[in-house]
Protein backbone atom coordinates (compact mmCIF):
# COMPACT_ATOMS: atom_id res chain seq x y z
CA UNK A 1 0.00 0.00 0.00
CA UNK A 2 1.67 3.04 -0.80
CA UNK A 3 1.63 5.80 1.73
CA UNK A 4 1.80 9.29 1.75
CA UNK A 5 1.77 12.45 3.98
CA UNK A 6 -1.75 13.77 2.94
CA UNK A 7 -4.04 12.89 0.42
CA UNK A 8 -6.05 15.93 -1.43
CA UNK A 9 -9.70 15.33 -2.72
CA UNK A 10 -10.34 17.44 -5.28
CA UNK A 11 -7.71 19.26 -8.19
CA UNK A 12 -9.73 22.44 -8.47
CA UNK A 13 -7.85 25.76 -7.43
CA UNK A 14 -8.60 24.75 -3.51
CA UNK A 15 -6.97 21.64 -3.70
CA UNK A 16 -3.94 22.23 -6.04
CA UNK A 17 -2.86 24.92 -3.82
CA UNK A 18 -2.99 23.10 -0.66
CA UNK A 19 -0.92 20.38 -2.65
CA UNK A 20 2.02 22.54 -3.61
CA UNK A 21 1.77 24.48 -0.21
CA UNK A 22 2.53 20.80 1.15
CA UNK A 23 4.72 19.38 -1.05
CA UNK A 24 6.75 22.47 -0.67
CA UNK A 25 7.19 21.74 2.55
CA UNK A 26 8.55 18.46 1.03
CA UNK A 27 5.77 16.40 2.01
CA UNK A 28 4.39 13.63 0.29
CA UNK A 29 1.32 14.32 -1.73
CA UNK A 30 -1.30 12.43 -3.59
CA UNK A 31 -4.08 14.49 -5.33
CA UNK A 32 -7.62 12.60 -6.34
CA UNK A 33 -9.64 14.12 -9.08
CA UNK A 34 -12.49 12.67 -10.51
CA UNK A 35 -12.35 14.48 -13.84
CA UNK A 36 -10.05 13.72 -16.76
CA UNK A 37 -8.14 16.58 -15.82
CA UNK A 38 -7.34 19.10 -12.83
CA UNK A 39 -8.17 22.49 -12.63
CA UNK A 40 -11.76 22.31 -11.27
CA UNK A 41 -14.50 25.10 -12.08
CA UNK A 42 -11.56 28.08 -12.53
CA UNK A 43 -10.09 26.60 -15.74
CA UNK A 44 -13.39 26.81 -17.80
CA UNK A 45 -13.92 31.05 -16.64
CA UNK A 46 -12.90 33.99 -18.89
CA UNK A 47 -11.55 36.40 -16.36
CA UNK A 48 -11.85 36.75 -12.57
CA UNK A 49 -13.36 39.59 -10.65
CA UNK A 50 -12.67 42.52 -9.27
CA UNK A 51 -9.28 42.58 -11.26
CA UNK A 52 -10.28 40.50 -14.62
CA UNK A 53 -7.36 39.09 -14.81
CA UNK A 54 -7.17 35.83 -17.09
CA UNK A 55 -8.53 33.15 -15.02
CA UNK A 56 -6.31 30.65 -17.34
CA UNK A 57 -3.40 32.22 -16.99
CA UNK A 58 -3.48 32.21 -13.36
CA UNK A 59 -4.64 28.19 -13.32
CA UNK A 60 -2.56 27.02 -15.97
CA UNK A 61 1.05 27.26 -14.18
CA UNK A 62 -0.27 25.99 -10.40
CA UNK A 63 -1.53 22.69 -12.67
CA UNK A 64 1.79 22.73 -14.42
CA UNK A 65 3.37 23.18 -11.33
CA UNK A 66 1.43 19.96 -9.81
CA UNK A 67 1.59 18.17 -12.53
CA UNK A 68 5.75 18.47 -12.46
CA UNK A 69 6.35 18.34 -8.90
CA UNK A 70 8.33 15.39 -7.60
CA UNK A 71 6.49 15.28 -3.67
CA UNK A 72 3.14 15.28 -5.73
CA UNK A 73 1.94 12.22 -7.29
CA UNK A 74 -1.86 12.89 -9.39
CA UNK A 75 -4.55 10.44 -10.14
CA UNK A 76 -7.28 11.72 -12.43
CA UNK A 77 -10.85 9.77 -12.97
CA UNK A 78 -9.86 8.44 -9.51
CA UNK A 79 -12.83 8.61 -6.50
CA UNK A 80 -12.59 7.99 -2.80
CA UNK A 81 -15.10 5.25 -1.95
CA UNK A 82 -14.27 4.91 1.71
CA UNK A 83 -11.63 5.96 4.35
CA UNK A 84 -10.86 4.27 7.58
CA UNK A 85 -9.06 5.66 10.51
CA UNK A 86 -6.36 3.27 11.60
CA UNK A 87 -4.51 5.03 14.47
CA UNK A 88 -2.19 7.34 13.32
CA UNK A 89 -2.92 7.07 9.89
CA UNK A 90 -6.22 6.44 7.07
CA UNK A 91 -6.35 3.71 4.85
CA UNK A 92 -8.32 4.86 2.15
CA UNK A 93 -10.07 2.92 -0.80
CA UNK A 94 -9.77 4.19 -4.33
CA UNK A 95 -11.55 3.41 -7.31
CA UNK A 96 -10.24 4.01 -10.36
CA UNK A 97 -12.19 4.70 -13.44
CA UNK A 98 -10.58 3.77 -16.90
CA UNK A 99 -9.50 6.21 -19.67
CA UNK A 100 -9.40 3.68 -21.82
CA UNK A 101 -5.98 5.08 -22.97
CA UNK A 102 -2.36 4.00 -21.95
CA UNK A 103 -1.30 7.51 -20.00
CA UNK A 104 2.29 6.57 -20.59
CA UNK A 105 1.74 6.24 -23.73
CA UNK A 106 0.16 8.74 -25.30
CA UNK A 107 1.41 11.89 -26.44
CA UNK A 108 -1.74 14.35 -26.62
CA UNK A 109 -1.26 14.55 -30.12
CA UNK A 110 -5.04 14.59 -31.25
CA UNK A 111 -4.75 11.89 -34.61
CA UNK A 112 -7.46 9.54 -32.66
CA UNK A 113 -9.71 12.59 -31.59
CA UNK A 114 -9.05 13.64 -35.67
CA UNK A 115 -10.31 10.06 -36.86
CA UNK A 116 -12.98 9.28 -34.62
CA UNK A 117 -16.53 9.83 -36.36
CA UNK A 118 -18.84 10.51 -33.25
CA UNK A 119 -19.48 13.96 -32.21
CA UNK A 120 -21.30 14.89 -28.96
CA UNK A 121 -21.89 17.72 -26.88
CA UNK A 122 -19.45 18.66 -24.62
CA UNK A 123 -21.26 18.70 -21.37
CA UNK A 124 -18.08 19.06 -19.22
CA UNK A 125 -15.53 21.57 -19.88
CA UNK A 126 -17.95 23.67 -22.27
CA UNK A 127 -21.00 23.58 -20.30
CA UNK A 128 -23.35 21.83 -22.91
CA UNK A 129 -22.67 24.36 -25.64
CA UNK A 130 -19.90 23.05 -28.05
CA UNK A 131 -19.06 20.27 -29.68
CA UNK A 132 -16.22 17.35 -28.95
CA UNK A 133 -15.54 13.98 -30.61
CA UNK A 134 -15.90 10.58 -28.10
CA UNK A 135 -12.27 10.43 -27.99
CA UNK A 136 -9.62 13.23 -27.42
CA UNK A 137 -8.01 15.69 -24.96
CA UNK A 138 -10.54 16.72 -22.40
CA UNK A 139 -9.82 20.73 -23.57
CA UNK A 140 -6.31 23.16 -24.82
CA UNK A 141 -5.04 23.31 -21.55
CA UNK A 142 -6.29 19.93 -19.68
CA UNK A 143 -3.69 17.96 -17.76
CA UNK A 144 -2.56 15.89 -17.84
CA UNK A 145 -2.34 16.59 -21.84
CA UNK A 146 -3.69 13.03 -22.29
CA UNK A 147 -6.70 11.49 -24.45
CA UNK A 148 -9.80 9.86 -22.68
CA UNK A 149 -12.32 8.18 -24.33
CA UNK A 150 -16.23 8.26 -23.52
CA UNK A 151 -17.15 4.81 -23.31
CA UNK A 152 -20.77 6.04 -22.85
CA UNK A 153 -20.93 7.74 -26.54
CA UNK A 154 -18.17 5.61 -28.31
CA UNK A 155 -19.09 3.07 -31.02
CA UNK A 156 -15.96 1.11 -30.64
CA UNK A 157 -15.09 1.61 -34.42
CA UNK A 158 -11.81 1.27 -33.43
CA UNK A 159 -10.83 4.45 -35.70
CA UNK A 160 -9.10 5.99 -32.89
CA UNK A 161 -7.18 2.84 -32.27
CA UNK A 162 -5.82 2.46 -35.93
CA UNK A 163 -4.69 6.35 -36.24
CA UNK A 164 -2.62 6.27 -32.84
CA UNK A 165 1.36 6.44 -33.68
CA UNK A 166 1.73 4.98 -30.41
CA UNK A 167 -0.98 2.40 -29.99
CA UNK A 168 -2.33 4.04 -26.75
CA UNK A 169 -5.91 2.97 -27.26
CA UNK A 170 -7.03 0.57 -25.07
CA UNK A 171 -10.55 -0.95 -24.83
CA UNK A 172 -9.57 -3.78 -22.62
CA UNK A 173 -8.85 -1.08 -19.52
CA UNK A 174 -11.77 -1.32 -16.64
CA UNK A 175 -12.44 -0.14 -13.15
CA UNK A 176 -9.73 -0.79 -10.59
CA UNK A 177 -9.57 -0.80 -7.10
CA UNK A 178 -7.27 0.83 -5.04
CA UNK A 179 -5.93 1.29 -1.80
CA UNK A 180 -3.31 3.79 0.08
CA UNK A 181 -2.47 5.10 3.46
CA UNK A 182 -2.47 9.12 4.68
CA UNK A 183 -1.81 10.54 7.41
CA UNK A 184 -4.14 13.17 6.90
CA UNK A 185 -6.63 14.28 4.06
CA UNK A 186 -7.86 17.53 3.21
CA UNK A 187 -10.75 17.75 1.14
CA UNK A 188 -11.26 20.62 -1.55
CA UNK A 189 -14.29 18.60 -3.53
CA UNK A 190 -15.68 21.87 -5.06
CA UNK A 191 -19.20 23.24 -5.69
CA UNK A 192 -21.93 22.12 -8.18
CA UNK A 193 -24.38 25.11 -9.56
CA UNK A 194 -27.99 24.82 -8.51
CA UNK A 195 -28.63 21.26 -10.47
CA UNK A 196 -32.40 22.65 -10.66
CA UNK A 197 -33.69 25.10 -12.78
CA UNK A 198 -37.37 26.32 -11.68
CA UNK A 199 -40.15 26.03 -14.31
CA UNK A 200 -41.20 29.64 -13.57
CA UNK A 201 -37.92 30.29 -15.12
CA UNK A 202 -38.51 27.50 -17.80
CA UNK A 203 -36.94 24.52 -16.90
CA UNK A 204 -34.00 24.19 -18.96
CA UNK A 205 -36.47 23.69 -21.80
CA UNK A 206 -35.90 27.32 -23.39
CA UNK A 207 -32.04 27.42 -25.52
CA UNK A 208 -31.67 30.70 -24.84
CA UNK A 209 -32.20 30.85 -20.85
CA UNK A 210 -28.53 30.27 -20.26
CA UNK A 211 -26.98 29.89 -16.81
CA UNK A 212 -24.12 31.59 -15.68
CA UNK A 213 -20.77 29.35 -15.77
CA UNK A 214 -22.26 29.03 -19.63
CA UNK A 215 -21.88 32.51 -20.14
CA UNK A 216 -18.79 32.38 -18.84
CA UNK A 217 -17.58 29.92 -21.46
CA UNK A 218 -19.12 32.24 -23.96
CA UNK A 219 -17.21 35.24 -22.99
CA UNK A 220 -14.14 33.27 -22.81
CA UNK A 221 -10.75 33.09 -25.04
CA UNK A 222 -11.44 29.15 -25.58
CA UNK A 223 -15.16 29.85 -26.07
CA UNK A 224 -16.87 27.08 -28.35
CA UNK A 225 -18.58 29.87 -30.57
CA UNK A 226 -15.50 31.83 -30.63
CA UNK A 227 -17.91 35.63 -30.09
CA UNK A 228 -21.22 36.19 -28.20
CA UNK A 229 -24.38 34.86 -29.87
CA UNK A 230 -27.30 33.42 -28.51
CA UNK A 231 -27.74 29.25 -28.90
CA UNK A 232 -30.90 28.93 -30.15
CA UNK A 233 -30.13 30.71 -33.80
CA UNK A 234 -26.60 32.20 -33.06
CA UNK A 235 -27.83 35.61 -33.52
CA UNK A 236 -25.72 38.24 -31.76
CA UNK A 237 -27.82 39.84 -28.65
CA UNK A 238 -29.70 43.08 -28.46
CA UNK A 239 -30.81 43.08 -25.25
CA UNK A 240 -29.40 40.67 -22.29
CA UNK A 241 -30.81 40.13 -19.24
CA UNK A 242 -29.18 38.54 -15.58
CA UNK A 243 -31.64 37.18 -13.27
CA UNK A 244 -30.21 37.09 -9.70
CA UNK A 245 -30.90 34.57 -7.05
CA UNK A 246 -32.28 32.39 -9.72
CA UNK A 247 -30.73 29.45 -7.46
CA UNK A 248 -30.15 30.45 -4.51
CA UNK A 249 -31.94 32.29 -1.51
CA UNK A 250 -34.84 29.92 -2.09
CA UNK A 251 -36.01 27.60 0.43
CA UNK A 252 -38.68 25.45 -2.55
CA UNK A 253 -35.49 24.34 -4.21
CA UNK A 254 -33.68 23.46 -1.26
CA UNK A 255 -31.11 26.57 -1.34
CA UNK A 256 -32.26 28.89 0.98
CA UNK A 257 -29.02 30.46 1.49
CA UNK A 258 -26.97 33.14 -0.22
CA UNK A 259 -24.32 32.13 -2.60
CA UNK A 260 -21.93 34.66 -1.92
CA UNK A 261 -20.70 35.06 -5.56
CA UNK A 262 -23.40 35.56 -8.40
CA UNK A 263 -23.72 39.38 -7.51
CA UNK A 264 -19.68 39.60 -8.55
CA UNK A 265 -19.92 37.02 -11.36
CA UNK A 266 -22.77 38.55 -12.89
CA UNK A 267 -21.53 42.26 -12.75
CA UNK A 268 -18.16 40.53 -13.78
CA UNK A 269 -19.67 39.16 -17.21
CA UNK A 270 -22.04 42.19 -18.02
CA UNK A 271 -18.71 44.23 -17.74
CA UNK A 272 -17.36 41.67 -20.24
CA UNK A 273 -20.12 41.86 -22.62
CA UNK A 274 -20.41 45.65 -22.35
CA UNK A 275 -17.19 45.49 -24.26
CA UNK A 276 -17.92 42.47 -26.35
CA UNK A 277 -21.16 43.56 -27.65
CA UNK A 278 -21.05 47.49 -27.45
CA UNK A 279 -24.30 48.01 -28.61
CA UNK A 280 -26.48 45.85 -26.72
CA UNK A 281 -28.40 46.62 -23.71
CA UNK A 282 -27.58 44.95 -20.78
CA UNK A 283 -29.91 44.62 -17.66
CA UNK A 284 -29.52 43.00 -14.25
CA UNK A 285 -32.20 41.94 -11.62
CA UNK A 286 -31.61 41.85 -8.19
CA UNK A 287 -33.41 41.54 -5.05
CA UNK A 288 -30.03 42.87 -2.92
CA UNK A 289 -26.68 43.82 -4.70
CA UNK A 290 -23.85 41.87 -2.04
CA UNK A 291 -20.70 43.48 -2.82
CA UNK A 292 -18.60 43.02 0.13
CA UNK A 293 -14.84 41.63 -0.85
CA UNK A 294 -12.23 43.84 -1.71
CA UNK A 295 -12.84 46.15 -4.58
CA UNK A 296 -16.22 44.78 -4.91
CA UNK A 297 -18.63 47.99 -4.30
CA UNK A 298 -15.82 49.59 -6.94
CA UNK A 299 -16.47 46.68 -9.03
CA UNK A 300 -20.01 47.56 -8.92
CA UNK A 301 -20.39 51.61 -9.47
CA UNK A 302 -18.15 50.64 -12.52
CA UNK A 303 -20.35 48.64 -14.09
CA UNK A 304 -23.44 51.21 -13.10
CA UNK A 305 -21.11 53.98 -15.04
CA UNK A 306 -20.38 51.96 -18.36
CA UNK A 307 -24.26 51.86 -18.89
CA UNK A 308 -25.28 48.44 -16.89
CA UNK A 309 -28.90 48.84 -15.93
CA UNK A 310 -29.87 47.23 -12.61
CA UNK A 311 -33.25 46.69 -11.90
CA UNK A 312 -34.16 46.23 -8.07
CA UNK A 313 -37.42 43.66 -7.91
CA UNK A 314 -38.13 39.90 -8.49
CA UNK A 315 -38.54 37.76 -11.37
CA UNK A 316 -41.51 35.82 -10.89
CA UNK A 317 -41.47 34.17 -14.24
CA UNK A 318 -39.56 33.90 -18.06
CA UNK A 319 -41.97 32.76 -20.78
CA UNK A 320 -40.46 32.60 -25.04
CA UNK A 321 -41.98 34.01 -28.07
CA UNK A 322 -41.79 31.88 -31.30
CA UNK A 323 -38.92 34.30 -32.00
CA UNK A 324 -36.93 33.12 -29.13
CA UNK A 325 -36.92 36.10 -27.09
CA UNK A 326 -37.89 35.82 -23.83
CA UNK A 327 -40.57 38.00 -21.56
CA UNK A 328 -39.61 38.58 -18.34
CA UNK A 329 -42.71 38.90 -15.60
CA UNK A 330 -40.87 41.02 -12.85
CA UNK A 331 -42.66 42.54 -9.47
CA UNK A 332 -40.22 45.74 -9.01
CA UNK A 333 -39.74 46.78 -5.40
CA UNK A 334 -39.59 50.59 -4.01
CA UNK A 335 -42.21 53.28 -3.08
CA UNK A 336 -44.09 52.71 -7.00
CA UNK A 337 -43.25 48.66 -7.28
CA UNK A 338 -45.45 47.30 -9.67
CA UNK A 339 -45.63 44.38 -11.58
CA UNK A 340 -44.27 44.68 -15.65
CA UNK A 341 -42.79 42.79 -18.36
CA UNK A 342 -39.77 43.16 -20.55
CA UNK A 343 -38.32 41.48 -23.17
CA UNK A 344 -34.49 40.17 -23.95
CA UNK A 345 -32.81 38.51 -26.34
CA UNK A 346 -30.86 36.11 -23.98
CA UNK A 347 -31.71 35.26 -20.52
CA UNK A 348 -28.80 34.77 -17.83
CA UNK A 349 -29.55 32.59 -14.82
CA UNK A 350 -27.02 33.28 -11.81
CA UNK A 351 -27.73 29.64 -10.27
CA UNK A 352 -26.55 29.28 -6.64
CA UNK A 353 -23.72 26.75 -5.32
CA UNK A 354 -24.65 23.30 -3.85
CA UNK A 355 -22.17 21.01 -2.35
CA UNK A 356 -19.94 18.71 -5.47
CA UNK A 357 -19.83 15.59 -3.27
CA UNK A 358 -21.47 14.16 -0.12
CA UNK A 359 -18.87 12.12 1.63
CA UNK A 360 -21.55 9.72 3.38
CA UNK A 361 -20.62 6.41 3.36
CA UNK A 362 -17.02 7.32 1.98
CA UNK A 363 -15.51 9.38 5.17
CA UNK A 364 -17.19 9.52 8.74
CA UNK A 365 -17.14 13.83 8.80
CA UNK A 366 -20.22 15.76 9.59
CA UNK A 367 -21.89 17.89 7.34
CA UNK A 368 -23.95 21.12 7.84
CA UNK A 369 -27.85 21.53 7.57
CA UNK A 370 -26.90 22.79 3.61
CA UNK A 371 -24.57 19.33 2.94
CA UNK A 372 -21.21 21.05 3.36
CA UNK A 373 -18.88 20.14 4.99
CA UNK A 374 -19.49 21.50 8.70
CA UNK A 375 -16.13 23.23 10.64
CA UNK A 376 -16.06 22.62 14.06
CA UNK A 377 -14.53 25.91 14.61
CA UNK A 378 -15.33 28.59 12.23
CA UNK A 379 -14.03 31.41 13.55
CA UNK A 380 -10.79 30.52 15.08
CA UNK A 381 -9.77 27.27 13.31
CA UNK A 382 -11.96 27.48 9.69
CA UNK A 383 -10.26 24.24 7.86
CA UNK A 384 -10.88 21.37 11.05
CA UNK A 385 -13.32 19.41 10.25
CA UNK A 386 -15.28 16.48 12.80
CA UNK A 387 -12.70 13.80 12.43
CA UNK A 388 -9.41 14.53 13.63
CA UNK A 389 -6.67 14.62 10.75
CA UNK A 390 -9.30 15.81 8.13
CA UNK A 391 -9.39 18.81 7.34
CA UNK A 392 -11.59 21.14 3.98
CA UNK A 393 -10.49 23.97 2.17
CA UNK A 394 -12.22 25.72 -0.46
CA UNK A 395 -16.45 25.56 -1.32
CA UNK A 396 -16.53 22.48 0.12
CA UNK A 397 -16.93 24.05 3.57
CA UNK A 398 -19.16 26.40 1.96
CA UNK A 399 -19.97 29.35 -0.97
CA UNK A 400 -16.40 31.04 -1.27
CA UNK A 401 -14.98 33.61 -4.29
CA UNK A 402 -11.81 32.38 -5.96
CA UNK A 403 -9.52 34.58 -3.81
CA UNK A 404 -10.91 33.16 -0.69
CA UNK A 405 -10.49 29.22 -1.67
CA UNK A 406 -7.10 29.97 -2.85
CA UNK A 407 -6.58 31.49 1.00
CA UNK A 408 -8.13 28.32 2.68
CA UNK A 409 -6.51 25.89 0.33
CA UNK A 410 -3.34 27.44 1.97
CA UNK A 411 -4.70 27.76 5.61
CA UNK A 412 -5.51 23.55 5.21
CA UNK A 413 -1.89 23.03 4.06
CA UNK A 414 -0.64 25.44 6.98
CA UNK A 415 -2.99 23.15 9.62
CA UNK A 416 -1.89 19.60 7.83
CA UNK A 417 1.98 20.37 8.62
CA UNK A 418 1.42 21.60 11.79
CA UNK A 419 -0.91 18.22 12.64
CA UNK A 420 1.92 16.25 10.75
CA UNK A 421 4.07 17.67 13.29
CA UNK A 422 2.07 16.91 16.64
CA UNK A 423 1.56 19.90 17.61
CA UNK A 424 -2.68 19.98 16.65
CA UNK A 425 -3.70 17.03 18.36
CA UNK A 426 -5.79 19.01 21.07
CA UNK A 427 -7.26 21.55 18.55
CA UNK A 428 -9.91 19.04 17.36
CA UNK A 429 -10.98 18.23 20.62
CA UNK A 430 -10.81 21.62 22.45
CA UNK A 431 -14.14 23.76 22.44
CA UNK A 432 -14.17 27.11 20.72
CA UNK A 433 -15.37 29.90 22.75
CA UNK A 434 -18.73 31.79 21.50
CA UNK A 435 -18.35 34.59 19.58
CA UNK A 436 -19.63 36.69 22.24
CA UNK A 437 -17.19 36.07 24.52
CA UNK A 438 -14.82 36.39 22.00
CA UNK A 439 -16.45 39.81 21.44
CA UNK A 440 -16.57 41.18 25.47
CA UNK A 441 -13.07 39.47 25.95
Amino acid sequence: MDKYDSLVIGGGIAGIQASLDLAEQGYRVLLVEKQASIGGTMIQLSKVFPTLDCASCITTPKMSAVMSHPNIEVKTLAEVVQVRQIKDHFEVNLLQRPRYVNIDACTGCGDCEEACPVIIYDEGYNEGLGPKKAVGVPFATALPQKAVLDDDHCIFCGKCARACPTDAIDFSQREEKLSVKARSIIIATGFLQTPTIKEEYGGGKYKNVITGKQMDRILAPTSPFGGVFRPSDGKIPDSIAFVQCAGSRDASIGVPYCSAICCMYAIKQATLLSAAVPLADITIYYMDIRTFGKNHEEFYQQAKAMGVNFVKGKVAKITEKTNGNLVLRVETFGEFGQIEEFEHDLVVLSLGLVPNWNPKNAIDVDTDTNGFIKMIKPTTNPTLTSLPGVFVAGTAAGPKDIVESIVSGSAAAMKVSEWLQGNLKDAFFSKELPIKSIIKG
